[in-house]
């Protein structure tokens, strides 16, 4: 038997809810692939969001570990200073570099936090933070005129997705994943490789612009919308996307189908700094705005502030101490007790109609072994990621049905899926056996067992029982 290769094909937000719900009978190509496969709900990092949470997969490192806790995370103490997580983030080796180490030949095609393109053993194609194919984003630098030649002007990502042109949405998706695709059939047959990783961020995309013309629990579906069915069209494209993969990936090939969080309709926002205004916890200079404004627009009275908090799909709490940021309030030895203070009363603000919601309140110490970087010293997951969190101030309330960086339909949710076939050739035959427990972490120790390398002890997963 060759050397066996390895093919991830990777559906950023993909839910599996799903794929493995009503849908998988209208999915003729996931449906077989399932039939012979490991499949099930992967658990996602703390928190589960795009970055950090592939580099998580790819290293088999908590957010912790990695010191990164989003896109945008403070680079010290002070009050200003943040680093936009990319490629230059990611201080340890990743998956492709053991391969490499090891004399595989890897390709990647959009991997998040892949850009600006870092020295591989093959080639690598930049992901959606880079900002326009006029820059260098691939390595080797000169194949990104193959790239041209292949598929035209190649598409990072969606334009402004957060938007309400749902009709140039849905147009960039289908461009995007069209070429997207169109370059991994190309590089499979015309490259050399043992390991092969592409990611494609439509399903995201599309989750957060047309959830809420799908999921009736929504509060503003409307029936028999001309979107109702945006996006199990598009799954159902990518399924025919899946076909045309299958075709070209031979017997002595693992394939892998993962996602690294899920999604989940959102209830509304809850405006987390108007709220530490009110409460006493956050001080401005000056007068609140009368509409919403970006906290990084607002002058903060430091002097006076116990807490601030960060916007996003989560809430990042910081605290302002002594000793520690510029202008501490908070005496050391009175940390924990006004750490533990909010963090009560975080989780017990209710929704807009004063119902209680399931709010998750976590300290990073308890979330990571390691804590590396400038941490939250809360993650505060609004009603159990039904609610996102509202950075801006001078909202009208603390509650907010439209979202300050645009529309925006989902959450993420804690699980996305996995899919596993195991190479035709290694004569192990699988039938639907759903896997359960399943992380993350435990993705590249997986996969290096296939090549019969032995995972790094800074490891934080395990490899995954998928004999048969």
């Amino acid at each position: 038997m060759k050397a066996p290769k390895v093919f991830v094909l990777g559906l950023d937000c993909a839910e599996p809810s799903l794929l493995f719900g009503t849908w998988l009978s209208h999915l003729p190509n996931f449906r077989k692939l399932i039939d012979q496969s490991h499949y099930g709900k992967l658990r996602s990092c703390d928190p589960p969001i795009t970055v950090p949470a592939w580099s998580v997969m790819m290293s088999s490192r908590t957010p912790g570990s990695l010191g990164i806790y989003g896109f945008r995370n403070r680079v010290d103490h002070s009050y200003a200073k943040f680093s936009i997580a990319n490629s230059n983030a990611i201080k340890v080796k990743r998956l492709w570099n053991l391969l490499g180490d090891a004399g595989k030949k890897v390709i990647l095609i959009g991997v998040p936090q892949t850009y600006p393109p870092q020295p591989v053993n093959g080639i690598l194609v930049g992901d959606f933070l880079t900002p326009d194919t006029k820059c260098d984003y691939t390595y080797p630098s000169e194949f990104r005129h193959e790239i041209q030649e292949t598929v035209g002007e190649y598409l990072f990502d969606v334009r402004d997705f957060r938007s309400d042109n749902k009709d140039r949405i849905l147009a960039d998706i289908y461009e995007m994943t069209e070429k997207r695709f169109k370059l991994a059939r190309h590089l499979m047959t015309e490259k050399p490789w043992d390991y092969f990783m592409m990611v494609e961020m439509g399903t995201d995309r599309i989750h957060h612009a047309f959830w809420s013309y799908m999921d009736p629990r929504h509060r503003a579906y409307e029936k028999g919308h001309r979107y109702e069915n945006a996006i199990f069209e598009y799954y159902h494209y990518l399924d025919g996307e899946l076909g045309c993969l299958l075709e070209q990936i031979d017997s002595n090939t693992h394939l892998f189908i993962v996602s690294d969080h899920g999604a989940k309709r959102m209830d509304g926002g809850i405006c987390v700094n108007d709220w530490l205004i009110q409460e006493g916890y956050l001080h401005l200079l000056g007068s609140l705005p009368r509409k919403p404004t970006p906290f990084s627009q607002v002058e903060v009275d430091w002097d006076k502030t116990i807490a601030w908090g960060d916007g996003g799909y989560y809430a990042r709490i910081f605290l302002n101490v002594r000793g520690r940021e510029p202008k501490g309030t908070i005496e050391a030895n009175d940390y924990e007790k006004v750490r533990a203070e909010l963090a009560v009363k975080l989780a017990s603000l209710p929704d807009n109609q004063g119902r209680p919601i399931p709010t998750q309140v976590h300290r990073p110490e308890d979330l990571y072994k390691t804590v590396n970087g400038v941490a939250p010293d809360l993650l505060v997951y609004w009603g159990g990621l039904h609610w996102r969190s509202v950075g801006s101030v001078g909202n009208r309330s603390f509650y907010t049905f439209e979202n300050d960086t645009g529309p925006d339909d989902a959450n993420h949710a804690e699980y996305g899926m996995i899919v596993y076939r195991p190479a035709p050739a290694t004569g192990i035959m699988t039938v639907g056996r759903e896997v359960h427990n399943a992380g993350l972490l435990d993705i590249t120790p997986t996969i290096l067992h296939l090549f019969g390398l032995t995972p790094t002890p800074e490891m934080e997963g395990r490899s995954l029982d998928l004999s048969g």
